[in-house]
């Protein structure tokens, strides 16, 4: 167990690691760096991402042509449960903060999400992934420290997932099924692993930029401008200040409801 000054130690290098967030523009199948994804980022996806091929380049951008291997399967952008299902995914915790907060939201409006959880603050705060658990929403691998596994070695990326899920293991005895990459940033390197350890990758399709605090309102206007059947919205509950997330769930959940939105697990 950490004792309390190293707990504040990795509390405060998690926070300094995961201040950026997730948001990147659309994934492409290539090992460069997440900078400038996060710079350029776009706030949704407009259309499904297209049905894999065999003729994507195990190393190259989509529609590169290899003939030697055929390419992991890309990663999941949209659900496909009906009209009007959606997805709500929350990243980067947990919090012990902002976390419960938003639990106590969810179970307000009788709503299940996701939870990307970055392993180390697992460790951190066991006792509220076991609520996010107990509470019946699915965890998914976020990697051990929040880094980005495009541009890491097959054994590095295998390093940060399996680090995490021993983590989330421990803490709520169960294993992930689903990984979201830090950035939305991919590899072929880690959509292979993924595929090989039957972990679906998970991505996104609406990001209101709530990590970079761009205020409540933007937050609101966007999510309720991109979201439409099958989206699957990014938010965060660690990483930073997240006041401004829980303020603007606290309006968008019950008026996707109202507009006859249902919320599915992706």
């Amino acid at each position: 167990m950490l004792g309390a000054a190293g707990a504040i130690v990795l509390s405060t290098t998690v926070g300094a690691v995961l201040a950026e967030g997730d948001g990147g523009p659309h994934p492409k199948l290539t090992t460069s760096l997440a900078t400038n994804r996060r710079k350029s980022s776009p706030p949704h996806r407009l259309a499904p991402s297209p049905s894999p091929s065999p003729t994507h380049a195990a190393s190259g951008t989509r529609g590169d042509v290899h003939h030697e291997a055929a390419a992991p399967a890309e990663p999941v952008y949209y659900i496909h449960d009906g009209r009007k299902a959606i997805a709500l995914t929350i990243d980067d915790g947990p919090s012990p903060e902002y976390t419960p907060q938003i639990l106590r939201l969810l179970a307000r409006y009788k709503v299940t999400a996701s939870f990307s959880m970055i392993g180390r603050s697992v460790a951190l705060y066991p006792e509220v992934a076991r609520e996010v658990a107990h509470a019946g929403h699915m965890i998914v691998n976020h990697t051990w420290d929040h880094s980005d596994v495009a541009t890491m070695t097959s054994v590095r990326v295998r390093n940060e997932i399996e680090r995490a899920t021993e983590a989330i293991h421990h803490a709520t005895g169960r294993e992930p099924r689903m990984f979201r990459a830090p950035y939305g940033a991919w590899s072929p390197t880690v959509l292979r692993y993924c595929e090989e350890h039957d972990l679906t990758a998970l991505d996104w399709s609406v990001d209101p930029r709530d990590w970079a605090m761009p205020g409540t309102r933007s937050i609101i206007s966007n999510i309720m401008r991109y979201t439409h059947t099958g989206s699957i919205i990014l938010e965060h509950d660690g990483g930073g200040n997240r006041s401004e997330t829980v303020a603007a769930l606290k309006v968008v959940i019950p008026r996707l409801l109202d507009e006859g939105y249902h919320f599915r697990l992706p």
